[in-house]
């Protein structure tokens, strides 16, 4: 079997509404771009969640930076603020509209967590088991990246050597002549 190579993205943002939509869409198009299209909904909902609790609760500013890993069998999504308070599970009411995030990242990751920074901030990070291949499917691999088949790669056709053309070279026509002269433009300058 051929592992995966280690792989790795980072993004650089300030946490306002509108980045955290491209940040999504980075992030989507990243994980497809790795052939890890199953990972794209849960991946892109987690880190849509740690980049509102950036949005919401960041403070001096909402400076932060998100990292894709893709280590073998493990993706890793975490996200760096300035912040040092960190991060708590919350019981919200039933009809409170926020303080689920961090229940609903628990609930769709394998795991997550929140580490101190020595330069006052946080990390809070969630990770998502890598799928296995699909039955039946041909991994290749090249110096960047594994690359599954579903469908057996169609053979090319062989190409056919010319035939040796057995006329004197006087009787050949001859072959048509490109003008290789410079072209002049019709523009003074």
């Amino acid at each position: 079997m051929i592992s995966r190579p280690n792989k790795h993205c980072t993004v650089e943002l300030q946490a306002l509404p509108p980045r955290i939509g491209q940040v999504r869409r980075i992030v989507s198009a990243q994980l497809r771009y790795w052939n890890l299209d199953p990972l794209i909904d849960p991946a892109a909902l987690c880190v849509t969640e740690l980049l509102t609790n950036v949005h919401q609760h960041a403070e001096p500013d909402k400076r932060c930076t998100v990292e894709i890993d893709l280590v073998l069998d493990r993706l890793t999504v975490s996200v760096r603020d300035h912040d040092p308070r960190l991060p708590r599970v919350a019981d919200p009411d039933a009809g409170s509209t926020h303080g689920r995030g961090l229940a609903l990242i628990a609930a769709v990751s394998d795991s997550w967590g929140v580490q101190e920074r020595h330069d006052g901030g946080k990390v809070v990070w969630f990770s998502l088991p890598v799928p296995e291949p699909a039955a039946g499917g041909r991994q290749t691999r090249d110096d960047r990246t594994t690359v599954t088949f579903e469908q057996p790669v169609p053979a090319l056709p062989p190409l056919e050597e010319p035939a040796f053309d057995e006329q004197p070279a006087a009787a050949r026509r001859p072959a048509a002549v490109l003008d290789r002269s410079p072209v002049r433009s019709a523009v003074p300058g």
